[in-house]
């Protein structure tokens, strides 16, 4: 007999390291600054009739690639209506209302997100996760919930069902 479990994985090297800006409106945002991201995955799946629904390394060395990409780096939302992006001699340029920035490519990622708060990054990962078809039908997942925190008693989570 199988049935549904949900396993919760949120190890201590689940987290990374970025900088970023918040971005209100088309004339506000917030200073550059960084955070110490926290990644809790959730994964709703089958657990077959010995007792087990899988190797949890498999998911777990999926969330620790996910946030070792993201570690170190200066997240910038491509998809902003509020933020124009050029690159040019290796440099990213930013423009936000009359505030113009410039990053070495090197050190940024540009992601395909709106805005850069726990809730895009959520929505962002778990997205990354779902690309994986073989591990979802391997597996039978039918939820996969990615929670990300960007302090002590803060965070967002996004949700994806089957």
């Amino acid at each position: 007999m199988s049935y549904k479990t949900t396993i919760e994985l949120f190890k201590e090297d689940m987290k990374f390291s970025a900088g970023h800006f918040t971005i209100f409106s088309a004339t506000e945002r917030e200073r550059l600054h960084g955070h110490n991201f926290k990644v809790k995955g959730l994964f709703s799946l089958e657990v077959s009739s010995n007792g087990l629904t899988a190797d949890y390394n498999i998911f777990k060395d999926k969330l620790r690639a996910l946030c070792n990409s993201l570690d170190e780096y200066f997240l910038i939302p491509s998809q902003s209506p509020y933020l124009q992006i050029s690159e040019k001699d290796q440099k990213v340029y930013l423009k936000h209302n009359t505030d113009e920035l410039i990053f070495h490519k090197k050190d940024v990622k540009l992601l395909p997100i709106s805005n850069t708060t726990v809730e895009e990054l959520s929505y962002y990962l778990t997205n990354c996760l779902i690309e994986d078809k073989n591990m979802l039908e391997t597996y039978k997942i039918d939820k996969i919930e990615i929670k990300v925190s960007s302090g002590e008693g803060q965070l967002a989570s996004y949700t994806w069902f089957k």
